[in-house]
């Protein structure tokens, strides 16, 4: 009796040595493909369009890593459009910039009137700085880094941006008022944080109505730019294609919010339409 009990309790010890090693060797068979992939996500996560891996031969494990290729292939064809779409903005903006900036100078010179002159400075000031903005985006366009970020703080844009748009608005008998609720610096290209603000500004100027308020606020750990006014704003069967290019309700270009969305994006962050009447943009 005692001779059967060992025999079964051996039996059952080898077996469940044998489970353990069945158990070790399809744990490693799965780990490794399972690395490998995690892997793979990592390298798409960090902006590699390609994610190198080799088919693992479990069948579940290559159809997540061949989702993951075709979400590459995805992300290449969206890069390639904003930057072939930030060049020929570029492009498209450089020659009459040019020409404006010397008409501009050409009309500062030749006036004796002082209020026209001073005019005329400020604008010449506005199309420097989008003549720089442009020469980021060329730069954006060429390769994978995105423009020169720096710590900025907000409040003197602001202030900058009230000395550009301030009289515009009094002459239109709107007002435009700047709250920097969040006080603090942002890590940000300071050109191009102008000029999206300028173009959310003017946006406001030709389609908005009422006050026109810009402020700034904390969310979590960053910090929200919110433009507004008390205008009818944009249908709901405009607001998808608000963003994209040539696209325009009142007879313009259609290039300001697509490019300044471009520009957002460049920088890391995101310019979208949070309400759509009254109208509220926010970059974020």
């Amino acid at each position: 009796m005692g001779y059967f009990a060992a025999l079964s309790a051996a039996l059952i010890l080898f077996s469940f040595g044998i489970g353990v090693m069945v158990a070790l060797k399809q744990s490693r068979r799965l780990s490794a493909p399972l690395i490998y992939l995690a892997a793979a996500a990592e390298q798409l996560g960090a902006g590699q369009t390609r994610p190198q891996m080799e088919k693992s031969g479990i069948e579940e494990i290559d159809l997540v890593y061949e989702e993951l290729v075709r979400t590459a292939d995805r992300m290449v064809g969206r890069i390639s459009a904003e930057r072939q779409f930030s060049a020929d903005a570029s492009h498209q903006l450089r020659t009459p910039l040019t020409a404006l900036s010397m008409r501009l100078e050409e009309i500062q010179y030749l006036t004796d009137d002082p209020e026209i002159a001073e005019e005329a400075g400020s604008c010449l000031e506005q199309v420097e700085r989008l003549a720089g903005v442009v020469e980021d985006l060329l730069a954006v366009s060429r390769s994978e880094a995105a423009g020169n970020t720096e710590a900025v703080r907000i409040g003197p844009i602001f202030e900058q941006q009230r000395d550009e748009w301030e009289r515009s608005f009094k002459k239109a008998g709107r007002s435009l008022t700047f709250i920097d609720e969040a006080g603090v610096a942002v890590l940000v290209n300071p050109g191009s944080l102008a000029q999206i603000i300028a173009t959310l500004i003017e946006n406001s100027l030709k389609y908005g109505a009422g006050e026109t308020s810009v402020r700034s606020r904390k969310m979590g750990r960053g910090v929200i730019i919110e433009v507004a006014d008390e205008g009818q704003g944009v249908g709901k069967e405009f607001i998808d294609a608000s963003f994209m290019k040539g696209f325009s309700t009142g007879g313009s270009t259609g290039i300001g919010l697509p490019l300044a969305k471009s520009l957002a994006e460049a920088d890391g962050g995101r310019l979208e339409l949070t309400q759509n009447s009254p109208p509220v943009f926010s970059l974020a």
